[in-house]
């Protein structure tokens, strides 16, 4: 083989080689932790840094957990404890079946209740953290905050809390301004005091170093 059969011979083959490697280039990985800071000059509305908190706080219960657990193996099942798991941190008053004042609005007189986390606030929070799952490189149909299990699951708070405290969560058709121009963010939860169990979902997260007792896990 002379000179110029053995350049085109490699020149082919570094064709080949390039092709495959290039084919055979890993996705980016779904990262778990938000960027600390915006670009500069770009300030990021009410919605976006909770979502980023929320995002943050998801990927420090993962690292917690007890074996710890990556995100690309996460399942709605994990999903499902990470919620009971925020329950501790929980200000609403839930009434049992058997308190008096179950199914009533306004409780004259205070009872021994659990306080859980409102429906509302954990539908907000699913929202937020199936919008930074895709952002931050998940695949749509592989979002674990999207998956049925997680649905049934507010569903059922959403019902079962409806019933206890005597309220209706259905919502209300109301004719919008002409002008109004502002967009509707979810609503934000409460900053944390110093205690633990008043905190809310988020701040009160952080100081919480194990995860891996979630209550009502199974």
């Amino acid at each position: 083989m002379d000179a110029s059969s053995s350049s085109s011979a490699n020149h082919r083959m570094g064709i080949i080689f390039n092709a495959i490697t290039h084919h055979q280039q890993p996705a980016p990985p779904i990262t778990t932790t938000a960027p600390t800071s915006p670009p500069a000059g770009v300030q990021l509305s009410r919605y976006e840094n909770q979502k980023r908190r929320d995002w943050n706080t998801f990927g420090q219960y993962l690292r917690n957990h007890r074996p710890p657990l990556s995100l690309p193996r996460c399942s709605g099942a994990h999903v499902l404890e990470f919620l009971r798991y925020l329950d501790q941190f929980g200000k609403t008053k839930v009434h049992t079946p058997i308190c008096p004042f179950y199914g009533h609005p306004t409780p004259p007189a205070p009872c021994p209740c659990p306080l859980r986390q409102a429906w509302g606030s954990l539908d907000a929070l699913i929202g937020r953290l199936r919008a930074a799952f895709e952002e931050n490189g998940g695949k749509p149909e592989s979002n674990p905050f999207g998956a049925r299990a997680v649905r049934l699951y507010l569903r059922e708070v959403r019902d079962h809390q409806s019933k206890a405290r005597g309220v209706s969560y259905e919502k209300k058709k109301r004719k919008r301004p002409p002008q109004q121009q502002h967009p509707h963010l979810p609503p934000q939860l409460p900053p944390p005091p110093q205690h633990h169990h008043h905190g809310n979902v988020i701040h009160v997260m952080q100081t919480y170093p194990s995860a891996h007792h979630p209550p009502g896990a199974t």
